[in-house]
């Protein structure tokens, strides 16, 4: 959705000229004098109902609140994919994950694909990226690859490491997430030295990495753990008497896919309300370092007298579960998970108001969400409406073909893991024994090896959905 609002917004002030307006640029598309910069600042893992009530009392967003005040938020916001690289596909290229065929954070969009920001640039705008992107592909470990491509073979499953917390104490540590900021910095500086000289409007986007948990430790106790990691400077922001510890249900009770996800991020043990407690104040406080970042560009564009001449968006690929149902990441359809931010001032666009239209790239499944009967989405409402259901899934499928999908995702698994296969040569079975979840192979590196060549020779023709 934020690809169709840049590009709605920004390309069609090029389309449609002030009265008495003319001439252009030589050597370039044509550009009016009226056409709006445009800024998108894409956070990582931001849960979007942070930025309204009731979620935005749990912690301090200066300058998110600014953007509410000075422009619009959109209250009901979604990814379109949970997973990082797939949602990013979807942002840069317009269309949805089953017409991308982004299945995971190692396959996107093709490099050369023109994006929202091409045809921009094609059109006369000045375009600058700074930070992270991944919607080609994500920088994620061998490991992972095939762990994914594999999903299919009776592997007993492994998980990750425990979720942890890490507080570095220093009251005046503001600069936690160097990278980010560094990156933050650049941008910046982009603006003030060159954005500020053009005679033609820009397109500025800056990738915030934060507040995604940080990567596992590569070694010790903690080898495995996802870190939520933050500063004593930006705990003071959080309150944390208003943080909220999520229900549980039981884990005879959990859903298949919920217990899986709870499983391998290793959530399925015992938890105090205290680890709880931190893990989502943790979390908070690194969204307020996000919000200070976001910060800097706001000012920026201020002090150089470019704010009223520019329409800011920020947004995030996705939320971030924070232990909501057992869980930490995104990959799932939850709320933490699939809700994300959507705000946007600037010129043309009205200050203070909230949107509650969904505005997203996913299907249809939030207009059914009742977020005031069932608050922390704990009840299944599909059960109880099967008419309702069976005419939604058949719509559904009018647009997706589910078979022919999963068909395609199986092809794509097998390839990919050929290919890897053959790379490494007859070395193959010792380096996926050393692979985060195959510990096993060693013991029985026969057994494990006639697994993997009984799926390679399954045709891979699912059963009908």
């Amino acid at each position: 959705m934020v690809l169709l609002w840049v590009s709605v917004v920004a390309v069609s002030a090029l389309a449609a000229p002030d009265p008495g307006a003319g001439g252009q640029r030589r050597g370039a598309a044509r550009v009016w004098p009226a056409a709006p910069n445009v800024v998108l600042v894409v956070s990582d893992s931001f849960d979007g109902r942070l930025t309204f009530y009731p979620g935005s009392q749990v912690v301090k967003l200066p300058f998110i609140n600014f953007m509410k005040a000075h422009g619009t938020s959109f209250l009901n916001a979604y990814t379109n994919s949970p997973i990082c690289c797939p949602s990013r596909a979807a942002m840069w290229s317009g269309l949805f994950t089953h017409l991308t065929e982004s299945w995971n954070n190692f396959k996107g969009l093709d490099p050369n694909y023109t994006t929202w920001m091409d045809i921009m640039e094609k059109h006369g705008y000045r375009t600058q990226k700074f930070g992270k992107l991944d919607y080609t592909s994500g920088h994620h470990s061998i490991s992972n690859r095939v762990e994914a491509w594999t999903r299919d073979v009776a592997f007993l499953l492994r998980q990750e490491g425990r979720p942890m917390v890490n507080l570095n104490p220093k009251k005046t540590k503001v600069r936690v997430m160097e990278r980010d900021w560094k990156n933050t910095d650049r941008a910046v500086n982009w603006l003030r030295k060159e954005a500020s000289n053009y005679t033609q409007p820009f397109v500025l986007y800056l990738g915030l990495n934060l507040p995604h948990p940080y990567p596992s430790p590569s070694s010790g106790e903690n080898f495995g753990s996802s870190t939520f990691h933050t500063s004593l400077y930006w705990l003071k922001k959080v309150s944390y008497d208003a943080i909220k510890i999520p229900k549980w249900s039981p884990l005879s009770e959990m859903h298949p896919i919920d217990y899986y996800s709870s499983y391998t991020k290793n959530c399925t043990g015992k938890f105090t309300e205290k680890e709880i407690k931190n893990i989502r104040a943790f979390y908070y406080a690194m969204c307020a370092e996000t919000d200070a970042m976001l910060g800097e560009i706001i000012l920026a564009l201020r002090q150089l007298g470019l704010l009223q001449k520019t329409i800011v968006i920020y947004t995030s690929d996705h939320g971030e579960l924070a232990m909501e149902h057992r869980q930490f990441y995104k990959m799932s359809m939850y709320e933490a998970s699939a809700h994300v931010p959507l705000l946007m001032m600037g010129p043309g666009i009205k200050a203070n108001l909230q949107v509650p239209n969904v505005v997203s790239l996913v299907d249809i499944y939030p207009t059914m969400l009742d977020l005031s009967s069932d608050p922390d989405e704990l009840t299944n409402i599909a059960t109880q409406f099967p008419e309702v259901t069976y005419s939604l899934d058949r719509k559904l499928r009018s647009i997706i073909n589910y078979p022919k999908v999963s068909a395609s995702v199986h092809r794509y698994n097998k390839e990919q893991f050929i290919k890897w296969k053959q790379s490494v040569g007859q070395n193959y079975s010792n380096v996926i024994a050393n692979l985060r979840w195959h510990q096993d192979w060693l013991q029985e590196p026969r057994k494990y090896e006639s697994a993997i060549d009984r799926w390679l020779k399954t045709p891979a023709n699912p059963k009908k959905i």
